[in-house]
């Protein structure tokens, strides 16, 4: 039996936690190290993470160290003598002498076709980005981020209706899969290790706040991108009316505009089309304005936005 820690954190980290417990006669998962429990929402409820929830309802021990260098933790988990580590969307380093412990290696299941796209946030700007595909990347870890020997590869294509949410579901059933069918070879020593090309490297930082801002001179179609890419987290957001409001759902609408960027192209009962950058229009579907639920732009028109009409400059 192949004894494992395993190390994740989202959503994106469970499938390919539930796929090792399929299996239990060939894998032990000795521990689950995922980020600590934090504080979310208005009201900071502290809130644990997905991996833990699934981790604590299948009775595995979990390590939550906030700083995994030079932690208590770090020294239990060297002490455990894992044949295999896993991660999937951690969210830390790991250390050099974690990295050295397993007896076998520290395989990463990483969210895009390494070397591109290298980094904390892969996914959602791979649609930010505009590409087509994306896809799984088993690779051994490595000190550098990402850089690692890649053991497989599968693309997934990126549909224009592709969400971070819908992508992430993708990517973790592809991983999972993709993790299953490739360990045997990799605990037998026969799989493949494939070098990184450097010189071909893009990398991916984590979201940052200022991102999630919508500009609403930026054409429609990199505005929906953003849209695609932060929903279901952070949300882009836009000021609305004077209103802060998240945008879930937003799409280009094949028409042109002589409109300025912010104004009102057409208004109907169940739809709002906003003119943005370059003469082109966005239409937005679903929204959340502040302090209210998350809503169908039907609803916001029959509600607080029944006054607004085509021409006003309703986002600046």
């Amino acid at each position: 039996m192949t004894k494992i820690v395993f190390m994740g954190t989202p959503q994106f980290a469970v499938n390919i936690l539930a796929g090792l417990l399929t299996d239990t006669a060939a894998y032990e998962i000795l521990a689950v190290v995922t980020q600590p429990d934090r504080r979310v929402g208005r009201r900071q409820r502290l809130q644990e993470n997905p991996v833990k929830s699934f981790a604590t309802a299948h009775h595995l021990p979990v390590m939550q160290p906030e700083r995994l260098a030079q932690s208590v933790e770090l020294q239990q988990i060297i002490e455990l003598q894992p044949d295999l580590i896993i991660t999937a969307a951690y969210g830390q380093f790991l250390p050099p002498e974690l990295l050295a412990a397993p007896r076998l290696a520290a395989v990463n299941v990483h969210g895009s076709l390494l070397p591109k796209n290298r980094g904390g946030a892969p996914i959602q700007r791979a649609i930010m980005n505009g590409d087509t595909q994306t896809g799984i990347t088993l690779m051994y870890m490595a000190a550098q981020m990402d850089a690692g020997d890649i053991i497989s590869q599968q693309a997934v294509p990126i549909e224009a209706t592709d969400t971070a949410g819908s992508l992430f579901e993708k990517l973790s059933l592809v991983g999972r899969d993709l993790l299953l069918t490739t360990l045997p070879q990799i605990i037998a020593g026969t799989n493949e290790r494939i070098p990184q090309d450097d010189s071909q490297a893009t990398f991916t930082p984590n979201i940052k706040p200022t991102e999630e801002l919508i500009n609403i001179n930026q054409p429609a179609t990199q505005i929906n991108r953003q849209v695609r890419g932060l929903n279901p987290d952070p949300v882009a957001y836009l000021w609305l009316d004077g209103l802060r409001t998240k945008i879930y759902q937003a799409t280009v609408v094949d028409q042109a505009t002589t409109l300025t960027p912010g104004h009102v192209v057409a208004r109907t009962k169940k739809h709002l089309w906003i003119a943005a950058g370059e003469q082109t229009v966005l239409s937005l579907d679903e929204i959340q304005p502040a302090g209210k639920s998350r809503m169908s732009i039907a609803a916001f028109l029959n509600g607080k936005g029944k006054d607004i009409q085509i021409g006003d400059q309703i986002i600046k």
